[in-house]
């Protein structure tokens, strides 16, 4: 009965903004970063985990007044320079751990943001946004990005002593790695600091789930493919090579009876057979694309039909003179 009526709560706790945009002339006045967290204000659901203490006065003050005391100690989230200097495993156990009252205080202090960004789009439901609506929901969201960002860093160490402890050989350690981050950040959003539990408790059995995701992902995969991709097993181009070589010796021989003229093409046939297919440059020299009908009769100044029966009374010569080669070979 608790889970369902939890799930219930969840569920009235989550809404879509319907608020519009405000005039152009506030938005012009907003920062690069305010107008992105403007607009995933107004795109993405608005969810919180409620709280008693939200409704009431000084709330507010209560939960932010000592935000810095409590995070001036945590790293930037992602931080490449910190990164590149030491290794994650190294950077993750750095990091200090929050005890119980700084963890239910962060929780909180993310769900009233929350909280706080519901009440202000449920009052603009279709309308447009005020300017002091704008810089409310601005601050908000700062505060929830902030806040979710300590959260996630104190508790990075979670995921990688859990990977280290999963005894999955068969699966590379970045992916478990990934998969348990992605776990951990879905719950920071469905966490409820008021049940009294640690959010370890909680989020390591999501973040086993993943883990198990992950092993049975790769499980199928390994039913499907077997064995990994090896550049040295792909089939080779042989018969595609000898192909070409053989076109290229059609060409040579080709050349060499219009050269010698063994075929007793007259002059207009051999103009006409080297525009047409462009046999009639010299190796070595940029070659000339073979040209149409039309391009073919301009050149030698008749019509596009008289040079295809010129063509192919030259084909049919040259056909002759590669069978007789071929029978007297």
């Amino acid at each position: 009965m608790a889970i369902a009526n939890t799930k219930a709560v969840a569920a009235a706790n989550r809404s879509l903004p319907t608020a519009k945009t405000p005039v152009a002339s506030v938005m012009n006045k907003l920062t690069e970063a305010e107008r992105e967290r403007l607009d995933r204000v107004l795109s993405e659901p608005v969810e919180f985990i409620n709280h008693s203490s939200f409704s009431k006065a000084g709330t507010a003050k209560a939960l932010f007044q000592s935000e810095f005391a409590i995070s001036g100690s945590l790293r930037p989230w992602c931080n490449a320079a910190v990164v590149k200097k030491q290794p994650a495993t190294a950077w993750a156990s750095s990091l200090p751990t929050l005890t119980a009252s700084e963890e239910q205080t962060l929780f909180l202090r993310l769900n009233y943001a929350r909280y706080r960004i519901s009440k202000i789009l449920d009052q603009f439901q279709g309308k447009r946004l005020t300017v002091q609506a704008t810089r409310e929901l601005v601050w908000w969201r700062a505060r929830v990005e902030k806040t979710r960002c300590e959260i996630v860093q104190a508790n990075v160490p979670l995921v990688l002593a859990m990977a280290k402890r999963t005894k999955l050989g068969n699966i590379d350690f970045a992916e478990l790695i990934s998969e348990g981050n992605m776990a951990l950040l879905r719950s920071v959003d469905k966490f409820d600091c008021s049940r009294g539990f640690k959010f370890s408790t909680y989020a390591c059995r999501a973040i086993l789930k993943s883990f198990s995701r992950v092993a049975m992902r790769i499980g199928r995969y390994r039913g499907r493919f077997p064995v990994e991709f090896d550049p040295a097993l792909e089939r080779d181009d042989f018969v595609e090579q000898q192909r070409l070589n053989h076109e290229a010796d059609c060409v040579a021989e080709l050349r060499g009876i219009i050269q010698k003229n063994s075929a007793s093409l007259n002059e207009v046939e051999v103009k006409v057979i080297q525009a047409r297919f462009a046999l009639g440059q010299v190796e070595g020299q940029e070659a000339e694309g073979p040209k149409t009908l039309e391009q073919v009769g301009l050149l030698i100044g008749v019509t596009k039909e008289r040079v295809r029966q010129i063509q192919n009374r030259a084909l049919a010569k040259l056909r002759d003179k590669l069978q007789d080669d071929f029978l007297a070979a």
